[in-house]
């Protein structure tokens, strides 16, 4: 969820997630997240603990790329009637992976990702832009 969107989804997480469990957030490392009305809340609601995105990282990537599963598995290949049932069918797929999650690995060592970047810029070099 984007806390950015509707400042009530704290809440909403805080009253849905059971009442003994930690919960995680993922966030960008922009400085609303660093807010004194935040720093404020949180301290309020010591199980929410917050993970910021190093600035220019790609570790999130990594969620971005179990979205991209998400949208590639269920999403694209599913028909859904109505919002409701896409939600339903999101929360039906979620709980499916949580119950054998995969992490997400780094294949490549760092040569081969210099050695593709290098192929990338010979293809490109000359080509008008």
């Amino acid at each position: 969820m984007q806390f950015g969107l509707d400042p009530q989804y704290p809440v909403r997480i805080d009253k849905e997630v059971l009442a003994h469990l930690q919960v995680h957030l993922i966030v960008d490392n922009y400085g609303t997240h660093k807010t004194p009305a935040i720093k404020s809340w949180l301290t309020k609601h010591p199980r929410f603990e917050p993970h910021f995105t190093p600035t220019g990282s790609s570790w999130i990537n990594q969620v971005e790329r179990w979205f991209g599963y998400l949208a590639h598995q269920m999403i694209r290949r599913g028909a859904h009637k109505n919002i409701q049932a896409l939600g339903a069918d999101i929360r039906a797929w979620v709980k499916d992976w949580n119950e054998a999650p995969k992490p997400f690995i780094w294949t490549k060592t760092a040569e081969e990702i210099l050695d593709s970047l290098a192929r990338f810029r010979r293809r490109i070099s000359g080509a008008g832009h």
